[in-house]
């Protein structure tokens, strides 16, 4: 069973899953940055790249959007109706990729959804096949397919599949062409569709054919790079995404909040709008559940473990690395137990913390070496049994020959990292800095270059204090000498705002 916990601020939403009294992933949105995947733009080619089989598109934002060919599979102009389905697009699938510089050009006008937000300093990825998502369904323009979600049990999907046909006959009959032409468009039923009546999904189909019809429309009227289609908002998306049969209650702190939910909730989602609750503690509603101190601590490299051992995450661009400790833990009858006990803790914290930071991509998990095939396979089992509630799309792999377990996690937003934090200015995201001493014979190198090249009157080191201090203690001698040999003085300028590596040379 899980709860919700919400926090809304009016520069800030945020959102606590829990489940077992412990926070398992937290959502940010605030308002200046809100994300953008399922957003529908008219946006324009910028540049084509036939080496990369991919285009840039600018949608508008600071940063242009990226196209790759595989995501184009229904090119649409404004004015003119939507291009049929390209047959054998998918080169996956045997048949025949027609090269990106054969379906769009520079300057062209298409309508382009972002399917996945701008992370560092990648631009936002970009898909032609438009989905907009329903209470109950899931709405795809430019396909005729009708779809249920692979959760419904297989022998309820048939029925549910020629059930859903019905219905969206009707609705084309009932418009007579007006909203949209007959036989457009295709629909996803989704799991929380499954037991809703043949009323309350003819009221989604007929929502969402209205909404493509005003997408339609705008991309007609507006000029490229407007923005014609905005997703939900955080609030809202806990109700549609967020809640489940599990849930047993979404608790808000804000009373204007929670009555506009409310509202959404009954016309859109009632079943979720019933699990809603205004809490009136005095205490703020993240302490219910200790969620800032956890924030604080997916903040960090390292995570305890309650029997004594602990994990250091490390994220880089290219990957992140998990690496498990004992530490001090030593309650096992032997070496063997105490490191199978240490990996099975770890295999459940790791699986929690990938959810709580949001880490995506490639992922390689370093467990403590086990000599038995038995607990390789029982932490194996555990791992990908608790990757298994994870929302996103995990896929692990087994033990490789050097003991290490490869993994991959959809990337679908920044990390709780990336969100909440920026590079260091001393170190520039490194982790590391230069000694004072490397910087001080850094300085020494460079004025014994520049002497070299000029001819100043005076040579003038500004530095950090410490690398100041070091010149005019350890190292003056050094100093002195260098003075000597280039014939100009050299004179020292503390400058505390400097980090310990960075420093000038005034020529003087």
């Amino acid at each position: 069973m899980q709860d919700i916990l919400i926090n809304w601020s009016p520069q800030e939403t945020r959102v606590a899953i829990i489940e077992h009294g412990a926070v398992q992933e937290l959502h940010v949105e605030r308002t200046l940055e809100r994300g953008l995947v399922g957003n529908v733009y008219l946006g324009k080619v910028s540049r084509v790249l036939p080496g990369m089989q991919s285009a840039f598109i600018d949608i508008g934002l600071d940063r242009t959007a990226f196209l790759h060919v595989a995501d184009i599979v229904a090119p649409f102009t404004p004015g003119s109706r939507p291009v049929t389905q390209q047959p054998d697009r998918d080169h996956r699938n045997g048949g025949v990729q027609i090269p990106i510089e054969k379906q769009v050009f520079e300057g062209q006008s298409l309508l382009v959804q972002v399917i996945k937000d701008p992370i560092g300093t990648k631009g936002a990825r970009l898909s032609t096949q438009i989905s907009i998502a329903g209470r109950l369904l899931v709405f795809l323009p430019q396909d005729n397919h009708v779809g249920v979600s692979q959760k419904i049990p297989p022998d309820l999907r048939d029925a549910l599949r020629h059930r859903m046909q019905v219905l969206i006959d009707a609705a084309a009959a009932a418009d007579g062409g007006g909203v949209l032409p007959a036989n457009t468009g295709g629909f996803i039923l989704r799991t929380n569709g499954e037991d809703s009546s043949d009323a309350e999904l003819a009221d989604d189909i007929a929502y969402l054919r209205k909404t493509w019809s005003r997408i339609r429309e705008l991309s007609g009227r507006l000029p490229p790079m407007s923005l014609l289609h905005q997703d939900l908002s955080l609030l809202q998306r806990v109700l549609r995404d967020l809640t489940s049969e599990n849930t047993q209650a979404i608790r808000i702190d804000s009373r204007e909040q929670f009555e506009l939910l409310l509202k959404f909730g009954q016309e859109f989602m009632p079943q979720a709008a019933g699990k809603l609750q205004h809490y009136r503690g005095e205490r703020p509603v993240f302490d219910l559940c200790s969620v800032d101190e956890e924030i604080a601590k997916a903040l960090g490299r390292r995570v305890d473990l309650k029997s004594g051992g602990y994990l250091v995450v490390d994220q880089t661009e290219a990957l992140t690395t998990i690496d498990v400790n004992t530490g001090g833990f030593v309650g096992a009858r032997n070496f063997d137990d105490t490191i199978f006990k240490t990996n099975l803790e770890a295999a459940q914290a790791i699986a929690r913390q990938l959810r709580l930071r949001n880490l995506g991509g490639i992922i390689i998990v370093d467990f403590i070496d086990m000599a038995r095939d038995g607990h390789r396979e029982q932490v194996l089992a555990e791992f990908r049994k608790q990757l298994a509630r994870d929302r996103v799309k995990t896929s692990a792999g087994g033990f490789s020959p050097l003991g290490l377990v490869e993994m991959t996690r959809k990337r679908t937003r920044e990390s709780l990292a990336h969100m909440l934090c920026e590079p260091c200015a001393a170190c520039a995201g490194q982790g590391i800095v230069k000694t004072a001493r490397t910087a001080a014979y850094d300085v020494m190198r460079e004025i014994l270059r520049e002497a070299r090249q000029f001819t100043p009157r005076e040579f003038r080191i500004v530095a950090s204090p410490q690398v100041i201090e070091l010149l005019l203690d350890e190292e003056s001698q050094h100093l002195a000498g260098l003075s000597d040999f280039i014939g100009k003085p050299i004179s020292l300028q503390s400058e505390p705002a400097m980090g310990q590596g960075q420093y000038d040379i005034v020529l003087l």
